[in-house]
This record gives structure tokens, C-alpha cells and sequence, in this order.
């Protein structure tokens, strides 16, 4: 009953915060405090629900949602696989782990144009996003992997198990919680990659959206693509942050 108290208080007082928010946004929309690119909240949405630009935000939210979302798929594979890899020939790790810091502390800017170059350009907010997932996949998965105690690996060991035995048997299942960690935080580098991936010449998606709204000056437009994105990852961030509970509940 106490566990279930603590979560109704923590839906609520989230709900006041967000309400809290919105009512911040429309009270410096409406007096003006921050100028004319701040939009009351109230306008924003108008311009959001206009029946007539519903086709619009349709389109732009199915491109940059399916570029996240394959992004994501890609980005957790391969993050998980070399990690797995590196748990069962550990010989590998030190050079992988120095390859895959070598990559995330590039900045995605500096690489978009190479993924232009190499990919589709409607395919460069994809690997963008791959690439922010990977990391956060790769960090969170051997992180994990080593959260099996020296006693059960020593019992593995005294029992003959093979790496591989040991690792789908006593370090996967341990790791269970930092991956869904991981999964939880991966979710905002994913939008965050394919949207900027389409600032680089995409012919749809919200990045577009944004980038030609700023060069026409059309700011209720702006905020509107922002606040999709924004909701978007919310949401989807709450929803694993639902399943990483269970997870730690489970594995923890």
C-alpha cells in the first residue's frame, strides 16, 4: 500500500509540474517577456490542431519517427552485440572500448555531412541516431554485464561452464536492469539524432520543419514541430521508464 502511495504521489505532483510549466509558457507568451519568438502555449496549439496543417505534421511525424525508431533498433543491436562480444573474448574490449569513445566524442554535426556523402541523405538522421543509441546501448550493457557477483561466477566456473553458458545464463540475466536503464536514457538520443539529421537537407520530417520555419520566420510553426518532438520523447521515455521498473522489480 505504501509503494502504491509513492506512485500515485509521484503521477501527481509530475502532473503539477507539468501544468506548472504550461502555465509559465503561456503567461511569457501572452505578456510578451520574452518577445515575439515566444508564442503563448494556447496559440501554439491552435496553430497545431488547424485541420488544414494536419496532413503537414502527419507526414513530418511519420519520417522522423520511423528515422528515431530504426535508429534505435540499429543502435541497440549493435551496442548490445559488441558488448556481448567483448563480455565473452574480453581480449576485444580494451580496443573496442576505445573505438566506440573515439566515435561518440565526435560531434554528430561534424559527421552528418560523411553519412550525406555515403548514405541517402534522407537516411542521415538514421545513422545519427544509431550512433547515439550505440553508445548509451554499449555503456549500460557492459556496465551491466559485470554486476554478477564473484561467487556465482566462481560456481560456474568450478562447474565447467563454457564463457558462452556463463553469459546468456549468469551475466545477461544480471545485466537485465542496466539495459533497460539504458534503453529508458536512449530513447532522447534517438530523436535527438534523427532530427538533426534532417537539418542536413532531408525532405520531410520535423527537422525540416524546424530549419524552414527559423529561415521563413515562422514561429508558431517552429514551436509546433518542437513541441511534437518534444511530447513524443516524453512519452516514450515514460513508457520504458514503465518497463524499467518492472525490470529492476524483477531482476534487481
Amino acid at each position: 500500500m505504501r509503494l502504491r502511495d509513492q506512485r500515485v504521489q509521484t503521477v501527481v505532483l509530475g502532473a503539477v509540474g507539468i501544468a506548472l510549466f504550461l502555465a509559465l509558457w503561456e503567461a511569457i507568451g501572452v505578456n510578451r517577456l520574452a518577445g515575439m519568438t515566444w508564442p503563448p502555449f494556447s496559440t501554439v496549439m491552435v496553430f497545431l490542431f488547424d485541420p488544414s496543417r494536419q496532413g503537414l505534421f502527419l507526414r513530418a511525424m511519420g519520417a522522423s519517427f520511423a528515422m528515431a525508431g530504426m535508429g534505435y533498433l540499429l543502435g541497440t543491436l549493435i551496442g548490445m552485440a559488441l558488448a556481448g562480444l567483448v563480455q565473452i573474448v574480453p581480449v576485444l574490449r580494451p580496443g573496442v572500448d576505445r573505438l566506440s569513445s573515439v566515435v561518440n566524442a565526435i560531434p554528430a554535426i561534424a559527421l552528418a555531412p560523411l553519412f550525406i556523402v555515403l548514405l541517402d541523405r534522407e537516411y542521415t538522421g538514421m545513422a545519427i541516431a544509431t550512433l547515439n543509441v550505440f553508445f548509451v546501448l554499449y555503456v549500460a550493457t557492459t556496465s551491466g554485464l559485470n554486476n554478477a557477483s564473484a561467487t556465482h561466477r566462481d560456481l560456474f566456473s568450478v562447474l565447467g561452464a563454457s564463457p558462452t553458458t556463463r553469459f546468456f545464463r549468469l551475466d545477461l540475466p544480471a545485466a537485465l536492469p542496466a539495459i533497460a536503464s539504458g534503453l529508458k536514457y536512449a530513447i532522447p538520443a534517438a530523436f535527438i539524432g534523427a532530427i538533426l539529421g534532417e537539418w542536413f537537407g532531408s525532405s520531410r520530417g520535423l527537422g525540416l520543419l524546424m530549419v524552414s520555419a527559423m529561415q521563413n520566420f515562422q514561429i508558431p510553426l517552429l514551436w509546433s514541430a518542437v513541441f511534437i518532438a518534444s511530447a513524443a520523447s516524453l512519452l516514450v521515455f515514460g513508457l520504458m521508464g514503465l518497463i524499467e521498473r518492472f525490470v529492476y522489480g524483477r531482476y534487481k
